[in-house]
């Protein structure tokens, strides 16, 4: 088993899969090229794991060693598993899964958390497809025990095995998908954000309504619009800019209220205000 992960992008994913890793004994690295979103990553973390310790749902000791074994960096080094935790924007993933290719050492597996992008497109432009592989946890990752494990269409066998035994290891469920648009998590979860962006544009309901039918009605944790303001605006916009031109079919074609959102800023929770305002 690898007992050096490196993670690269330390936005609310990437801490989060950085978390996961340090907690499960991994040695991490968590890259990012602005020191300011590293400080910031490391006292999200810090408070993560004290909310977990408040919880009893980690140790103390345990917390603290895990925090202990992350250390930030400006720039992917050698590992025994990379994982690529950026923004949805294929150029800046196609950029990084090139500059790991050659910095994460030989035997490095590569992974990709992304939410929509291709496993393929991104293992064609390394030396190594066969050992690329998507690796996409859910948010808030300290606390969704899923990981869906998405081969690309080079993958071995062997690097399907390992990534699994590493999710596992980190307290995951893994469910394999196919490489496919949205693979199968954001396949249906998006598309059915993106409804009910168009049931507020048409006036079917405000805002509170048609989150409180899918909770209550529905069962759902919370309703779509409130999930879309986590999730971020710009990335449920993004990804069904990939459903839409993957599947070219146009139930897929994104609500244009949710690009004028995404046009004025509006993204959700991380800009303060998205189909809710946030303090």
């Amino acid at each position: 088993m690898s007992e050096r992960v490196c993670v690269v992008g330390a936005g609310q994913m990437g801490s989060g899969i950085a978390q996961v890793a340090a907690v499960a004994g991994y040695d991490v690295t968590l890259v990012d090229v602005a020191p300011a979103q590293l400080d910031r990553a490391l006292a999200g973390i810090e408070q993560s794991l004290a909310k977990l310790v408040a919880r009893e749902r980690v140790e103390a000791a345990a917390a603290e060693a895990a925090f202990g074994r992350i250390q930030p960096a400006g720039e992917a080094v050698e590992a025994d598993l990379a994982i690529e935790a950026a923004t949805e924007d294929v150029d800046l993933k196609l950029r990084i899964f090139r500059e790991l290719d050659g910095a994460a050492g030989d035997g490095a597996v590569l992974a990709s958390n992304t939410s929509s992008i291709p496993i393929t497109q991104l293992a064609a432009v390394t030396s190594r497809p066969q050992r690329v592989i998507g690796m996409h946890f859910m948010n808030p990752v300290p606390l969704m025990p899923l990981v869906e494990l998405i081969r690309g269409l080079d993958t071995a066998d062997e690097t399907a095995t390992y990534v699994r035994a590493a999710a596992e290891r980190m307290g995951k469920t893994v469910a394999e998908a196919t490489d496919r648009p949205g693979f199968i998590s954001n396949r249906i979860l998006v598309p059915m954000i993106n409804e009910a962006v168009y049931c507020l544009m048409e006036g079917v309901g405000d805002r509170e309504s048609i989150d409180t039918v899918m909770k209550l009605g529905m069962n759902h944790p919370m309703g779509p619009l409130t999930l879309a303001d986590l999730i971020g605006l710009d990335t449920c916009l993004a990804i069904m800019e990939v459903l839409h031109e993957g599947l070219g079919d146009d139930k897929y074609r994104p609500c244009p209220l949710l690009r004028t959102y995404v046009e004025a800023g509006r993204l959700g929770r991380k800009s303060g205000r998205g189909f809710y305002e946030y303090s």
